[in-house]
C-alpha cells in the first residue's frame, strides 16, 4: 500500500504574498501538534508546496524522520484570479458551480485538479509502497480528492478544519480509500 498524508496547512497570517506568507502563533502551534500526531507513523517520503505556510505545516514531521522536503510546485494552491477579487465568496461559488469556469488569470476546476493529480500520479509512481506526507492546501487538496469520490466537493471544502489531514490509499496505483486522520484531539 502506498499512503499519501494530504496536510491542508495550518492557520497563516494573510499577507498579500501568497508564497511566502508564514504561519500565526497559532498555525505553528496546530504544526506541533501535527508533528506529535505523526511520530508513531512510519513516514518515508515529505513533499511539500512551495508556499511557506504549506512547508511549514509538515517542517516538524520531516525533522522527526529525518526527510528533506521535496518541493512540488504542482501541490500550490489553485489561483483564482490575477486580479483582486472584491467578492471571494462568490468568486469561489462560481468556480465550483462551474467547473470548466475561471475567472481572469486564475484556473478552473478542471484545470487545478488536473495540475494537482499529475502531481500526484508521480508521486505514486515514484514512492510505491510508502506512506508520504504532503503539505499542500484546501482547494486543491479537496479537487484532488474529489476526483476519486465526488462526494469532496465545494461543500466539504467550506467545512475542511485548518489544519486538517486526510489518507489517501492506493494498491500499486488503484485507488482504496480517503479517511480522516482525526487530529482534534491534538487541535
Amino acid at each position: 500500500m502506498t499512503n499519501l498524508y494530504l496536510v491542508r496547512h495550518a492557520h497563516s497570517i494573510y499577507t498579500p504574498d501568497e508564497m511566502g506568507r508564514p504561519l500565526s502563533k497559532k498555525g505553528l502551534l496546530d504544526a506541533k501538534r501535527i508533528t506529535n500526531l505523526f511520530e508513531n507513523e512510519d513516514i518515508h517520503i515529505a513533499i511539500s508546496s512551495p508556499y511557506k505556510r504549506a512547508f511549514q505545516t509538515i517542517e516538524g514531521v520531516a525533522h522527526h524522520f529525518n526527510l528533506d522536503i521535496q518541493i512540488e510546485f504542482e501541490l500550490r494552491e489553485r489561483k483564482l484570479s490575477s486580479c483582486p477579487i472584491d467578492d471571494f465568496e462568490t468568486a469561489i461559488t462560481k468556480v465550483w458551480e462551474d467547473p470548466s469556469f475561471s475567472l481572469k488569470g486564475g484556473e478552473s476546476n478542471e484545470i487545478a485538479q488536473q495540475r494537482g493529480l499529475a502531481c500526484i500520479f508521480k508521486i505514486l509512481e515514484k514512492h510505491k509502497g510508502k506512506n508520504i506526507v504532503i503539505g499542500t492546501h484546501g482547494n486543491i487538496m479537496v479537487l484532488i480528492m474529489n476526483y476519486f469520490d465526488v462526494r469532496y466537493d465545494f461543500n466539504f471544502w467550506k467545512n475542511l478544519q485548518m489544519p486538517d489531514i486526510y489518507k489517501l490509499s492506493f494498491e500499486d496505483n488503484n485507488f482504496k480509500s480517503i479517511s480522516r486522520v482525526l487530529i482534534n484531539e491534538f487541535l
